[in-house]
């Protein structure tokens, strides 16, 4: 971005300025002669007030007048109008007095002049702020109450130094925030930002003291003590440099989370938090179709199995931001239901919340379930997902993954659901492991649900790779291993996997919902953008928590796992790619799925699932799925197979 914007702004405000001094010079000779000027008078007024016009505008500009950014005009501002108002007045009366002794000139013009000077100027300024704030349905009268508070009573103390890189909206806004709580210790010295137009610009009085790319000299030149990252819209690229300068600055910093994590959209000093990986591999904001969303959430009642889960407890909140009118939470585990529960019933207390503690194999405890609370939409996010641990147990993802879901379709249908979405991995795809296979079969049993039968249930399938901060993710596992001194385990230098983060997975999921359309075989895919080598992800991990690879803290690297692949795909043979009306995402519309094969070898999966025979479950499955590529144990003590 060039200059340009930045001259035009000026000189819009320069010209504004001169009609208002030149009304206010003009009002006040009205005012001292009763609107009654005599031709004398206007005589000399035409003679004094190009001078007095220069003066002001060259205290103005000396005053900063015309640096500011004024949608965030502050008491600062004022001060500075007021101030440049006087100095400017006092040297105009000061040469009129020791060069003409004021003959021919009234006094009474030039105090009546400053009043009506601070009064224009600074009204102007405080219009076009207003004019941004009622555009953002901010409390305004509330604000400039508070900002005169702060002013006359904050107290002076010893604070840290801080720059706020990002000198837009939520830079300002965390700026704002700092300055009206007289608890924090901090002292905002500077903005940094890449916008040319903004540099050398003021917001509260507040310079912008360069682009981002000079954090390091910036940092040394005005001894900042930390960082707030205030680019909640920033690339990871982006994030990756900013990280890179801080570091080397040896400044500490923190971040405002990415729009898609503000459930309630508003930045606060409480949102702040250290950077995590999940700034580093993806911020982009998710532009939701949000009027589709919640034309089938809004007023419903929503039921999320698998709710106190990483997925599924973002889910929740996500789906409580449309105002359905009640959620069930489905829920085996006591102890992530219950921290579920009470966060939304803090965040969304005008929605009806019910925590329901049960198992999604109990086909009764389901029926309870549908018929007291009556859900419209379902999202099926449970589902047993650690691919070693079900290498080693695949009966128990053949119950969960494979029969709980059969039990949840046949409710849904049985009680005439609107939507039903199932939220399903890449590792379905040519799977190698029991998870994926598991997860690809669920799949199956979804494909010929639509158009089939006489009810109206819309069935869609959701499937995305990787979540960072999930539950089955590698992230939990190298953070631990790097406060544990290291070494960090990596399986191996050319395992990829794509990243997505947790917000931006259940954004998805809902968008993914509206898009469903009820077609016969409808999966949906996501953009996942760029796929990620878990060997740089692990060096990442270990930059960001002050430590250096292979130095400070040692790379182990360990080999493929039972079921494992170093790459993982989203999409199968036989499945063409159609775009939707979102950018993220792609509808496949794939192969239909022989039903009565599939239902004969289901219950013959379960009755192997029953009996725990490992190999003989595995080899159910890839007759189920022939792309799945079993990996078949050593003997072991949890399978009754006879090896």
């Amino acid at each position: 971005m060039n200059y340009r914007h930045l001259y035009t702004n000026t000189i819009i405000v320069l010209f504004v300025d001169i009609i208002i001094l030149t009304g206010s010079f003009y009002i006040a000779h009205l005012i001292r002669f009763d609107f009654d000027i005599p031709s004398e008078r206007i005589l000399i007024y035409k003679q004094v007030f190009p001078f007095v016009l220069l003066v002001k505008c060259a205290f103005f500009y000396y005053f900063d007048l015309y640096r500011g950014m004024w949608r965030y005009t502050s008491i600062a501002d004022l001060a500075n109008v007021i101030k440049a108002a006087s100095f400017s007045t006092i040297s105009i009366v000061s040469f009129f007095l020791f060069n003409s002794r004021f003959e021919g000139l009234s006094r009474s013009v030039f105090a009546i002049d400053w009043c009506f000077t601070v009064l224009f100027i600074a009204g102007f300024r405080l219009i076009i702020r207003l004019y941004f704030e009622y555009a953002s349905e901010e409390r305004v009268w509330l604000k400039i109450v508070n900002s005169f508070s702060e002013f006359f009573l904050r107290k002076t103390v010893d604070s840290k130094r801080i720059i706020i890189i990002g000198a837009g909206d939520c830079g300002e806004k965390i700026y704002r925030e700092i300055r009206n709580n007289s608890q924090l210790r901090y002292k905002i010295i500077g903005f940094l930002d890449d916008n040319p137009a903004k540099v050398g610009m003021k917001i509260h009085g507040i310079p912008v003291l360069g682009n981002i790319s000079q954090i390091k000299s910036v940092v040394a030149k005005v001894k900042a003590d930390e960082a707030i990252i205030a680019l909640p819209s920033a690339t990871s690229q982006e994030m990756r440099c900013i990280v890179a300068s801080c570091e080397e600055s040896g400044m500490k910093f923190r971040t405002v989370p990415g729009y898609g994590e503000l459930i309630n959209g508003k930045v606060t000093l409480n949102a702040l938090r250290d950077v995590a990986y999940r700034d580093l591999i993806g911020r982009e904001v998710i532009k939701l179709d949000e009027e589709k969303i919640g034309a089938y959430l809004t007023g419903k009642n929503v039921l999320v199995t698998g709710a106190g889960g990483s997925i599924g407890s973002e889910l929740c909140r996500q789906i409580c931001k449309f105002k359905p009118q009640r959620i069930i939470l489905y829920e085996i585990a006591e102890s992530p239901l219950y921290d579920i529960d009470l966060i939304l019933r803090r965040d969304f207390n005008n929605i009806t919340i019910i925590p329901f503690l049960a198992d999604i194999i109990d086909k009764h405890q389901l029926q309870m379930a549908f018929e007291k609370f009556q859900p419209q939409i379902v999202f099926h996010a449970a589902a047993y997902k650690h691919v070693p641990m079900l290498e080693l147990f695949p009966w128990k993802a053949v119950i969960n993954n494979i029969h709980g879901t059969l039990n949840l379709i046949e409710i849904s249908k049985k009680h005439d659901i609107e939507r039903f979405v199932l939220v399903s991995t890449d590792k379905a795809v040519r799977p190698t492991n029991v998870m994926g296979a598991t997860k690809r079969v669920a799949e199956m049993l979804i494909h010929n649900q639509n158009g089939i039968g006489n009810y109206r249930t819309r069935f869609t399938i959701v499937r995305f790779g990787n979540v960072v901060g999930s539950v089955g993710s590698v992230i939990p596992l190298f953070r631990k291993q790097i406060e544990e001194g290291g070494p960090v385990t990596v399986t191996h230098r050319e395992m990829t996997r794509y990243f997505m983060t947790i917000p931006e997975a259940s954004q998805l999921i809902l968008q993914a919902g509206a898009l469903g359309n009820g077609g016969r075989v409808e999966i949906f895919i996501f953009n996942m953008g760029t796929p990620v080598k878990i060997d740089d992800m692990a060096r990442d991990l270990i930059r960001l928590s002050g430590f250096e690879p292979d130095v400070d803290i040692k790379i182990k690297y360990i080999g493929l796992r039972h079921g494992e692949k170093l790459y993982e795909e989203l999409i199968t043979d036989g499945e063409n790619v159609v775009p939707t009306t979102h950018e993220k995402i792609m509808v496949l519309k794939g192969l239909e799925s022989d039903q009565s094969v599939l239902n004969g070898n289901i219950d013959e999966l379960y009755k192997l699932s029953s009996e725990q025979k490992e190999r003989k479950i595995k080899e159910k499955l890839q007759e189920i799925v022939p792309e799945y590529r079993p990996t078949f144990l050593p003997a072991q003590i949890y399978s009754s197979d006879d090896i």
